[in-house]
């Protein structure tokens, strides 16, 4: 079997969605998002979606990785001041905002 899995960081919930390409079932787990070192609760949601489903690490062929924490903070422009520098002909487009 090979099963991709997709992970979401999110502000509250850390989700896993799991799909089996053989079967097309299709398994999630959530888990407490946390803030202090998000690491863990994607390891934690990992590792409960796989026991749940027994997923062997060498059936997942995929494993895609998102945070809405990063994009809430984007929209919101709660986040640290930040700066791309590069060489030239590349233009800021950010530039206008200021």
């Amino acid at each position: 079997m090979a099963w991709r899995i997709g992970v979401d960081i999110g502000g509250t919930f850390t989700d896993v969605a799991l799909v089996d390409d053989a079967s097309g079932h299709i398994g999630v787990a959530k888990v407490p998002t946390t803030p202090s070192d998000l690491t863990e609760g994607v390891l934690c949601a990992l590792d409960m979606a796989m026991r749940r489903y027994q997923v062997a690490p060498a059936e997942v062929e995929l494993l895609s990785h998102a945070t809405t924490v990063v994009t809430n903070a984007i929209l919101e422009e709660t986040g640290v001041r930040a700066a791309l520098v590069t060489t030239a002909p590349v233009r800021d487009y950010g530039a206008h905002r200021r």
